[in-house]
């Protein structure tokens, strides 16, 4: 009976899995259409995982095996300073970001896995650094989760700074599920906030819960490798990666249990069920989910002049199906999905730069930047 109990509940998880995916299924362009054309930039990388624009118009771009390159004036300069990367996996050089203020203080933030700590493997560890040279220099450890694993999965690891200067950080569960996202002595499958020095502040929702992790923000996330602030709320969004099925993106608030993995639209791997609740009491639903999965990873919300029929949309990766994904809003839900950039590669970021244009990173191709038709 116990078989034919779990075949049951995989049968009415599919179904409403595949109504989920027929409601949401996205649309190929019309190339008719295309109201733009692509430009490699920066060429021949590998897995470039984060890039930042200085103020000079040059480019940060990390490389997931451990390198930091600066790219200025059509040459690659390796950057020297950076501490030991733990690679492995999808552990390895991930996030960089500049401080809100970065002109005059100069801090330059960036995640990474890393094997100091407990025990044995690596987690995600958030640095601080400044570019002299080129090399970084006055580097300094914000933060850095434990304990250690070996296991190759969920680094997490987007950085994103909201209209008041504080840091927020993705760690993911580190395909732990059991005992991390909903355990929040802890560490991984949450979203943190700490300072711009590492500091924890003081109204963070945990701090005065005996043997929390103080920096935590939310909690009950699985692997979120997309993150942005919203530019008209100023509310801090991710994305993250589901099992089979059952991609997120979800509105971070304060404190709140984002239910991974006690409720899930998604499934094993293998087909089995995780779960047979997609909602429970105390638990946030999602603003939209993919099913099936798309792998989604970078994000951005578009706020240049330069894409009028983007303005105000969303854009994300996906690193399965190989394409950019254009999500348009209304009163804060998705009414429409599109695919851009479709079959270029793996797409693992994409930014809006300072000078307005859009460039997406896609693994083993480079930088590409995405102009508008005139």
């Amino acid at each position: 009976m116990k078989y034919f109990a779990h075949l049951l509940i995989a049968v009415l998880f599919t179904f409403s899995a595949c109504a989920q995916q027929i409601e949401s299924t996205v649309k190929a362009e019309d190339p008719k259409s295309i109201n733009y054309t692509t430009e490699i930039v920066v060429p021949d990388l590998n897995i470039p995982w984060g890039m930042a624009f200085l103020p000079d118009g040059s480019m940060l771009i990390t490389e997931k095996f451990g390198e930091l390159i600066h790219y200025k004036d059509g040459k690659k300069t390796s950057i020297e300073g950076l501490p030991d990367v733990y690679v492995r996996g999808q552990g390895g050089l991930l996030d960089i970001e500049l401080h809100p203020n970065y002109k005059d203080n100069g801090w330059i933030y960036f995640s990474y896995a890393s094997a100091e700590g407990e025990g044995d493997g690596g987690n995600t560890a958030i640095m601080r650094a400044k570019l002299k040279g080129n090399a970084l220099v006055e580097n300094q450890l914000l933060y850095k989760a434990g304990p250690n694993s070996r296991r190759g999965q969920h680094f997490g690891s987007r950085l994103e700074f909201d209209n008041d200067g504080y840091l927020y950080f993705s760690i993911g569960d580190r395909a732990n599920r059991d005992e991390n996202p909903q355990d929040i002595t802890r560490d991984c499958g949450k979203i943190y906030r700490i300072h711009d020095d590492g500091r924890i502040p003081s109204d963070n929702p945990f701090v005065n819960t005996p043997n929390a992790k103080k920096a935590i923000f939310s909690y009950g996330h699985r692997n979120p490798q997309g993150m942005a602030k919203n530019p008209k709320t100023g509310e801090i969004w991710v994305h993250e990666h589901g099992p089979r099925g059952g991609d997120e993106i979800n509105v971070i608030q304060k404190g709140k249990n984002f239910g991974w993995p006690t409720i899930t639209y998604g499934i094993n791997y293998s087909g089995t069920p995780i779960t047979d609740k997609t909602a429970q009491t105390g638990m946030e639903q999602p603003l939209f989910f993919w099913v099936p999965s798309i792998a989604p990873s970078g994000m951005t919300f578009v706020t240049s002049d330069m894409y009028p029929d983007w303005k105000g949309n969303v854009l994300a990766g996906s690193l399965k199906f190989q394409y950019l994904e254009r999500l348009e809003l209304k009163k804060g839900k998705v009414v429409k999905r599109e695919k851009l950039l479709d079959g270029m590669g793996r797409v693992r970021n994409i930014r809006q730069a300072p000078d307005g244009y859009l460039y997406a990173a896609l693994e083993g191709v480079g930088i590409v930047k995405i102009n508008p038709k005139k």
